[in-house]
């Protein structure tokens, strides 16, 4: 049996080919995900553990603010003296380094990444763990002076003498490069500006007291830890955050982690869909070949075979198979990550192939993943192979699957879909938004595997409304493709299925991130009264300058000024939330337009008051005249006196959590220093918009990452953010694309293989080569334009339950974008054309009296 088993395996090495494509590829993602994230986390774990300090000194962080507030907390630099006298330390050093600068060049163009990394601007103070050294020029001296680091310098075109612009929360100043230092570890992406110790603090800080942290390095036989705890003694417990080198590379290293975790649950997310829908695949292309072997099985069955054997044979078919898959997706997964890797470079993170991680995990998830699927895929037919009786090898022809009842499947997936459409119901009905997540994944999962069951049952009904027209188009041609689709359910309905699943995702994304677009579209009109809004290109706040320079343009009128704070409070049921509350000017009511439960503008941006969103003050049992305790950043804390509950619909899809905010006095009394994150302007009597955003650009010319945006602007703004997302779902379709296309290809040429005599007698009555090219591509067609029916049908219906759960963050607007839908339509019509390319060459390249004696 095994020596009969490789032989066959190796008999249809090129039918399987297709479904080991599948293969490859869901490994090659899995692998390759896990290579690159380990890379970079072992890369960056030596950078960090390399870098830091024995002992660092940094101010206490209680809160985490999920919006950039600008504001820089530091420790005194004196402390660094104090420090230096505790026994066991071997020397210290003040750091003073922050990462909200920009810098430009003379012509105005920004000098630094543009992927979106920081601008570092730091002192120089160089020690045996700076992961930069001096390569040219000499180090900074007086306020005049900078080093720039090499990749930064060569990007840009920087040489030393050339003179920059930094633009630093207390204010513009100008240096000129003196040196260049370059990277002796891997460069994170970041530009690294460089001033001597003094100018830092008092141009990066406003103050030449203040540090961003103390460095400590520990006398010769004095443990990191040993030297921590001596430390906290000498300062106090609770005062400052004390980290040891190990401490602080695990906190840095966590800071990496959310990056990491982006890009492996996308390549995983690949991977899933490349697994899920290479399963078709492979459950298609057994059955296919189980029904052409029925002779051989029952050859086998009756020269002694058991059941229990012929099983056997098939699942070792499928270990092969996965066996020869997971090996080359492995291969390929280390080249995908590879060229992840040289991506980053392009990107500005320099990591070395040549230090690439394959960890022991990585090659057991590719087996696992590779050889699993195709077991678990092949487990089923293998079953209706093992139940082929010996009598099979006396018949003329069989064709397994054909003309069995499809009661099991309706049973199952009327019961799978009814549950699915409860669940769908019960999300549509919900009124927590974790209630309706949950019920729509679950819902989701059903209705999917519904569909998937029961995908055989709508093939006739479907396929006699798409293929309609065909008689009429084509003729007999048309005629008989629309039959062959229909001759087989369950394989029409499985090569579907790979399509269809792609399409779903699609479907359902695409009327969520429309919904997404068109609330928030209705929020910004009905929120947004300002002329103009001004902001960083990339939302972290701006210098005071910039302030200044918009106030003193002619024709502006009002101006109304926005910071943020992180801030924690405790609420009256016990809960205590962290959050990022905003600070205005008086005059907010000019340029927004708020919608109040209860009190007003004013009452909200007076002297200890704050104002939050009704649905959550609701949520967390406040009141109107509520006094809540408030801590801010850096550990101030006070009480301030609920005055005004706001009633935006989209308050929380909009904006942060809570939606709070108060006076801009509050902001400046308790965070001190804090920078301007956005200036609503509002145009002064007989100026135009258009005249004023002129002046404002030209005034602005010096900031080339402001932007003047008004409402057009900002909403196409959120539509590129959600775009994003949408991309990343059409990059699924593409792969889902790619091995539906593979699935069809498989189902054709294997159908061709099983009708070699029935095309033979065609050609012999004289059907021409053309019409039989014709009539594989018609049935091509249907089949594709079939799975995006489905697919399409239960992205929309999801899409709708999407946005619902969206509603009940405020997002209420329903939009189902057809344009798409139409465009998905017709795409899967030329799939169908393309997949069947292959196979209709080769049925139409048979000899016609070698087809007829087939058997």
């Amino acid at each position: 049996m095994l020596k009969a088993t490789l032989r066959s395996f190796l008999a249809h090495k090129g039918r399987l080919l297709l479904s080991a494509l599948a293969v490859i590829l869901s490994v090659a993602f899995v692998a390759g995900s896990l290579i690159f994230s380990d890379t970079v986390a072992r890369t960056f774990d030596r950078l960090f553990a390399s870098t830091s300090a024995d002992v660092t000194v940094e101010p206490k962080r209680d809160l985490r603010s999920s919006v950039p507030t600008g504001a820089v907390q530091t420790v005194p630099a004196a402390l660094a003296g104090r420090l230096a006298k505790v026994d066991g330390v071997a020397a210290t050093h003040v750091d003073a380094a922050i990462q909200n600068v920009v810098v430009v060049n003379s012509g105005n163009k920004p000098v630094g990444p543009t992927t979106g990394a920081p601008t570092i601007a730091s002192n120089w103070e160089p020690t045996r763990r700076s992961p930069v050294r001096l390569t040219s020029g000499h180090a900074p001296r007086g306020g005049g002076e900078a080093l720039l680091d090499a990749d930064t310098a060569r990007h840009q075109s920087v040489r030393i003498g050339d003179m920059l612009t930094v633009q630093a929360p207390p204010g513009t100043f100008r240096v000129r490069v003196v040196g260049i230092a370059t990277f002796t570890t891997t460069n994170p992406g970041a530009a690294r500006l460089f001033l001597d110790t003094p100018t830092a603090q008092t141009r990066l800080l406003g103050s030449p007291d203040r540090a961003t942290s103390i460095s400590v390095d520990a006398a010769k036989g004095v443990t990191d830890a040993e030297l921590k705890s001596r430390l906290a003694a000498a300062v106090g417990s609770g005062a400052y955050d004390l980290r040891t080198a190990a401490e602080h590379a695990k906190s840095a290293a966590a800071g990496l982690g959310g990056f990491l975790k982006v890009i492996k649950y996308v390549m995983l997310g690949f991977a899933g869909i490349a697994v899920l829908v290479g399963i078709f695949l492979i459950v298609n292309t057994f059955s296919m070949l189980i029904a052409q072997r029925t002779r051989e099985l029952g050859l086998l069955r009756a020269l002694g075979a058991d059941r229990r054997q012929v099983r056997r044979s098939v699942l070792t078919e499928a270990v092969l198979l996965g066996l020869v898959g997971s090996t080359l997706g492995l291969g390929a997964g280390i080249g995908l990550a590879a060229g992840l890797i040289r991506l980053m470079g392009a990107f500005g993170m320099n990591l070395k192939t040549t230090e690439m991680v394959i960890g022991w995990t990585t090659p057991l998830a590719a087996y696992v993943v590779g050889v699993g699927v195709t077991f678990v895929a092949a487990y089923l037919p293998a079953r209706r192979a093992a139940a082929v009786s010996p009598m099979a090898a006396l018949a003329e022809a069989e064709v397994a699957g054909v003309g069995r009842p499809l009661r099991v499947r309706a049973v199952v997936g009327a019961v799978l879909g009814a549950a699915g459409a409860a669940a769908l119901a019960g999300c549509a009905l919900a009124g927590r938004t974790a209630t309706a997540a949950s019920l729509l994944g679950l819902g989701v999962v059903l209705t999917l595997v519904a569909t998937v069951v029961a995908g055989p049952l709508l093939v006739r009904p479907l396929i006699r409304v798409l293929g309609g027209a065909f008689p009429a188009l084509f003729g007999s041609i048309g005629r008989m493709s629309q039959r062959n689709a229909l001759r087989n359910p369950r394989r029409t309905g499985a090569t579907a299925a790979a399509l269809m699943v792609g399409l779903a995702l699609v479907g359902g994304m695409s009327v969520a991130s429309a919904s997404m677009n068109r609330s928030f579209d209705h929020q910004i009109d009905k929120t947004l009264g300002a002329d103009f809004v001004v902001q960083n290109r990339n939302f972290l706040p701006f210098s005071r300058e910039v302030t200044d320079r918009v106030r003193g343009t002619r024709g502006v009128g009002t101006v109304v000024r926005q910071r943020f704070a992180a801030v924690a409070v405790r609420l009256p049921d016990g809960s205590r939330v962290e959050t990022t509350a905003s600070g205005y000017d008086p005059r907010l009511d000019a340029v927004a337009h708020l919608t109040y439960a209860a009190g007003d503008t004013a009452a909200a941006l007076a002297g200890g008051h704050v104002a939050m969103d009704s649905g959550f003050a609701r949520k967390h049992r406040v009141r109107l005249g509520s006094v809540l305790p408030f801590e801010f950043q850096g550990g101030r804390r006070t009480r301030l006196t609920v005055s005004a509950l706001t009633d935006q619909d989209d308050a929380e899809g909009f904006g942060v959590q809570g939606g709070v905010y108060f006076g801009l006095d509050t902001v400046e009394r308790f965070v001190p220093g804090t920078p301007d994150a956005a200036l609503y302007v509002n145009a002064a009597p007989g100026t135009g918009a258009g005249e004023l955003r002129s002046r404002l650009e030209r005034t602005l010319a010096g900031y080339p990452q402001v932007q003047v945006r008004d409402q057009a602007d900002y909403k196409k703004l959120v539509h590129d953010q959600i775009a994003v997302l949408l991309y990343l779902v059409y990059a699924l379709l593409g792969l889902a694309i790619v091995i539906a296309v593979l699935g069809v290809v498989n189902t054709l040429a294997l159908s061709v293989v099983e009708r070699t005599r029935e095309i033979g007698l065609l050609r012999a009555i004289g059907l021409a080569r053309r019409q039989l090219r014709r009539m594989i591509r018609l049935e091509s067609v249907v089949i594709a334009v079939f799975g995006a029916v489905l697919g399409l049908g239960l992205g929309l219906v999801w899409g709708l339950c999407v946005q619902r759960v969206l509603a009940l963050q405020g997002m209420k607007a329903l939009a189902i974008p057809w344009g798409t839908i139409v465009a998905v339509v017709i795409g899967s019509a030329v799939v169908g054309v393309v997949a069947a390319l292959l196979p209709a060459l080769r049925a139409s390249r048979m000899n016609v009296l070698a087809a007829i004696a087939h058997e």
